[in-house]
């Protein structure tokens, strides 16, 4: 019986991962993730869920360039953000479920990420499978947090908080003259 080979997520073998079309899967805290912890709020993060993630590898044909090695990847991360109306936090559900293709050359790869609906990467020796889970997960953060309805009425400003009032109303002296008779 074949022993399975061991994936390290710091040194990911692609190409050898891909044509043995295994698997992997596993969770991480979100604090070492810093990237990703660092775009939530820093309170939240030491007890934020971990995040969960798995991997596929796969010899998959990619339009253009025939088989090439793959990486089925799907990651969830739950990250307390800052509601941009409200100002209290918001709980962020990021999920990502893509296919990566990998191939040689970063021009090669540049030309058929154009024309396909999945990613082209540059195959390297070694990816940091971690970095490329985080990167796809900050992808999905939103450009503004906000719940779907606040969970506090929104406060308004002050008309006087709002500008400051001017000093003197651009038809008082108008109103003054026409009350002392002094118009004309």
């Amino acid at each position: 019986m074949a022993k399975a080979r061991r994936f390290d997520p710091r040194r990911f073998d692609v190409l050898t991962f891909a044509a043995e079309a295994a698997s992997l899967a596993g969770e991480w805290p979100l604090a070492g993730l810093t990237r990703l912890a660092s775009a939530g709020l820093a309170e939240s993060v030491a007890g934020a869920p971990p995040v969960a993630w798995t991997v596929h590898g796969a010899r998959g044909k990619l339009v253009g360039a025939g088989l090439q090695a793959s990486l089925s990847l799907a990651a969830a991360a739950t990250l307390s953000m800052q509601c941009q109306r409200c100002l209290q936090p918001v709980e962020v559900a990021l999920h990502v479920d893509r296919r990566l293709f990998f191939v040689e050359g970063e021009d090669a790869a540049a030309a058929l990420d154009t024309d396909s609906e999945d990613d082209v990467l540059v195959l390297e020796p070694a990816i940091d499978l971690r970095a490329l889970i985080e990167d796809e997960l900050l992808l999905e953060l939103p450009l503004i947090p906000r719940h779907e309805v606040c969970p506090e009425p929104l406060v308004q400003a002050a008309p006087q908080a709002a500008a400051p009032a001017p000093e003197a109303h651009p038809f008082a002296v108008l109103a003054a003259l026409k009350r002392s008779g002094r118009h004309g």
